[in-house]
């Protein structure tokens, strides 16, 4: 029952695979093989599936904006706390951000394969798969739209400069929570709760738009999808199980 959630969960935020257009360079080469499974030529062409963006003035970007507003009420509470330590995501900031919902710590030395497999599969999910949308419309972002500093500024010159629409931090999220959710279905209800949180982090941070973060939700669920196509991915998705099962097992005796 709750492996068939995931599956529904995957098809209502898909769309037809003739929607899914391959970024135009064909280059079947990544320059990062560590943190790819896909290549150029396979990835999700995020130009191509999704809508524009709303336009300033529209009711959809006055819900932008509304959102944006309530989000900015939330940094000086603990839940703005933690959308601001959400917007670190590299050197293991995925794993470590999913490690309490998943049940089990998600580390290089406690479970190898698992971390392996969702810091193979960062950039599938985030720039190589949000990068045509982000340079096409080039949307600016609401704390630069609004001239206020995010809840974390780390990064926040370098972003400045850097597309909006659809949300990399979302993608990346959404689609680790779809991949954790299938290898322990379990705990898939806290596991895709904290992956939507990730995405409306972004929103209180004021790092992005509520669209941008809907839209990114679309593109991470077609990334996993094309992902399961992938024969590497496949092999390692099936190492991470058989670590979980291991961890499971190994978990039942100590108790």
């Amino acid at each position: 029952m709750k492996k068939n959630l995931v599956i529904v969960l995957l098809l209502s935020l898909f769309v037809p695979a003739s929607s899914l257009a391959v970024i135009p360079s064909g280059d079947d080469v990544t320059t990062k093989p560590h943190l790819y499974y896909l290549t150029n030529a396979q990835a999700i062409d995020s130009l191509a599936l999704l809508l524009p963006p709303p336009e300033v003035g529209s009711i959809l970007f006055l819900n932008d904006q509304a959102m944006y507003e309530k989000g900015r009420l939330l940094r000086d509470t603990e839940r703005g706390k933690q959308a601001a330590e959400d917007a670190n995501l590299a050197a293991g900031g995925v794993a470590n951000a999913f490690s309490t919902a998943f049940g089990y710590p998600i580390t290089e030395k406690d479970s190898p394969e698992i971390h392996k497999l969702l810091t193979n599969m960062i950039e599938d999910a985030g720039d190589l798969a949000t990068r045509s949308a982000k340079q096409y419309y080039m949307r600016i972002r609401p704390f630069a739209f609004y001239g206020v500093a995010t809840c974390n500024t780390k990064e926040q010159d370098k972003l400045s400069t850097n597309g909006s629409y659809p949300s990399g931090h979302t993608a990346i999220g959404w689609a680790s929570a779809l991949v954790l959710a299938e290898i322990n279905p379990n705990r898939q209800d806290q596991i895709l709760k904290r992956g939507f949180e990730l995405g409306q982090s972004r929103v209180i941070c004021g790092y992005h738009w509520q669209s941008d973060i809907d839209s990114a939700r679309t593109v991470a669920s077609a990334v996993v999808a094309t992902l399961h196509s992938n024969q590497k991915f496949e092999q390692q998705l099936k190492k991470a199980k058989t670590e979980f099962a291991q961890l499971s097992a190994s978990d039942k005796k100590s108790r």
